[in-house]
């Protein structure tokens, strides 16, 4: 198990808070609530809301199809898949023959997260999406086979976030009139614009983060004698991003992706300090062979690289 500790978990850190605060915290939530209960005592029936459907779809039942199931009404379309350029870029070759360079101008590998940030007044907007790991068997004709530098740069380029612009075709806008079931077709959800979404293509937004996109880090933690590495004696350029899961958006536009499992991109054969073992460093990883040609997931070459994910 990665990151072993002596720490208190997060279970029982909360326990501590709560039996701290237990009786205070207590009290003034029974005073709130008993305040808001008076407040909505006061407030009329109608203004409480109507009753109807909690979703704003029908919902499908349970399958074990493999097929995108959508409700009555809905439609599911294709917009991007892995290796389609982002913006005008080489295509897609179904035999896996795209090069490293290519893949780097290509929607990357194993979607994960998303977050669609819209231009104001407009049908278009921008669509992010992490990228969070590469299947080598997809990836590469003969897999994991006479694996070499080219093929560690072609799985770095397939990790990372992707991210391309989108518009949305002029169509009618809908209403949804049908009965509820509280007999009022007054109380109809909001018409929602309809036509098909397409990626703009060439566009000056679309762009590929992967595992090798220098990213300059910011704030005290430049210089830091646990970031510089041979490759970076500054301490504060980074190399790409690494198996993105958790992703979110900050109220002022901009997109935050977070990393986790990075320890399994490295090996070290030689003896792990406490730090490198709390990380899951390990002399068999997760079965990447980047440490083959790229001497910075060597840790034994290169002791501070982990430092520098995870974040």
């Amino acid at each position: 198990m990665s990151n072993a500790s002596d720490n208190q978990t997060m279970e029982e850190v909360v326990s501590t808070r709560v039996s701290r605060r237990g009786i205070l915290g207590g009290g003034l939530a029974v005073g709130a609530l008993g305040g808001i209960g008076a407040l909505l005592k006061s407030v009329p029936a109608q203004a409480k809301g109507a009753k109807g459907p909690l979703l704003g779809f029908q919902s499908v039942p349970v399958s074990s199809a493999d097929a995108v199931v959508v409700p009555a009404g809905y439609t599911a379309k294709v917009l991007i898949a892995w290796g389609d350029p982002v913006s005008d870029g080489p295509a897609f070759k179904p035999d896996a023959s795209n090069t490293a360079a290519e893949q780097a101008q290509q929607w990357g590998m194993h979607n994960d997260g998303l977050v669609y940030f819209p231009v104001a007044g407009s049908r278009r907007g921008l669509l992010v999406q992490n990228n969070e790991y590469t299947d080598d068997v997809l990836l590469f004709a003969d897999g994991t086979a006479n694996w070499n530098a080219e093929k560690t740069a072609k799985s770095l380029n397939a990790h990372g976030v992707s991210i391309i612009e989108v518009t949305q075709e002029r169509g009618d806008c809908q209403n949804d009139d049908k009965d509820d079931g509280d007999g009022d077709r007054a109380n109809k959800r909001p018409g929602r614009r309809s036509g098909d979404w397409s990626v703009v293509r060439p566009s000056r937004y679309a762009r590929r983060i992967t595992g090798q996109t220098p990213i300059a880090m910011g704030g005290p933690a430049v210089g830091d004698p646990r970031f510089i590495t041979n490759a970076d004696p500054t301490g504060g350029l980074v190399l790409g991003t690494l198996n993105n899961c958790a992703m979110g958006f900050t109220p002022w536009g901009t997109y935050l992706a977070c990393e986790e499992n990075f320890n399994g991109y490295f090996r070290k054969t030689g003896t792990l300090t406490p730090l490198e073992r709390r990380y899951g460093i390990s002399a068999a990883g997760f079965g990447y062979l980047w440490h083959t040609t790229d001497p910075r997931f060597q840790v034994d070459v290169e002791p501070n690289e982990p430092n520098r994910f995870g974040w």
